[in-house]
């Protein structure tokens, strides 16, 4: 008789905040189904949960169907069979929803409690703030905002120095420092 409490954050929405609870002997298809039904999104995409380290580094991925293991980079589980409480076991668990496969969109979640002594018949949806991220998105748009990224990320080549051949070694005085601090070494 154990209930778990997740807080769902996105990274493309600053004011989104949502808060499921669900039954621990519940599936993350059911997880899933709970949040979908929350966002009012479809549930005809293919998505994806990642079990994650404490610095959101994917661990095991649990997938809508199998997937060939030999072909993955990750342990594959699949929704409908693997309970919540098998892969999350303490406070603080972390798990990342990508609900969009093509962009590599996603939802971060948090185990943010762990209720004892109670049972949820049916997942229920506690908290919901802001507007959710939309599912889908106008490739045109992604586009324009990946070209962007790239444009920034052109400025500077492998070696971190400037793609147009500038030279930060050429600032007179860069160079000068001895490895130890003193006065004199303050500009």
């Amino acid at each position: 008789m154990i209930i778990y409490r997740f807080t769902i954050v996105s990274d493309e929405v600053d004011n989104f905040g949502m808060e499921i609870q669900i039954d621990a002997e519940a599936t993350f298809l059911d997880l899933q189904n709970a949040m979908l039904d929350a966002l009012k999104y479809k549930k005809d995409t293919f998505t994806s949960f990642f079990t994650c380290d404490e610095d959101w580094q994917k661990r095991e991925e649990i997938t809508m169907e199998a997937v060939d293991s030999a072909d993955s980079a990750y342990d594959n589980w699949v929704m409908g069979e693997t309970r919540l409480n098998e892969l999350l076991k303490d406070e603080k668990d972390k798990l990342i929803f990508v609900f969009d496969q093509l962009t590599d969109r996603c939802l971060f979640i948090e185990l943010s409690e762990i209720i004892t002594g109670k049972t949820l018949k049916k997942a229920k949806c506690t908290r919901l703030e802001g507007q959710a991220p939309p599912q889908s998105i106008d490739f045109e748009a992604f586009e324009k905002k990946i070209t962007q990224k790239s444009a920034v990320d052109d400025v500077f080549d492998d070696d971190l120095e400037f793609a147009d051949g500038y030279d930060p070694d050429d600032i007179e005085g860069l160079n000068d420092f001895d490895g130890n601090y003193d006065n004199n070494d303050i500009y």
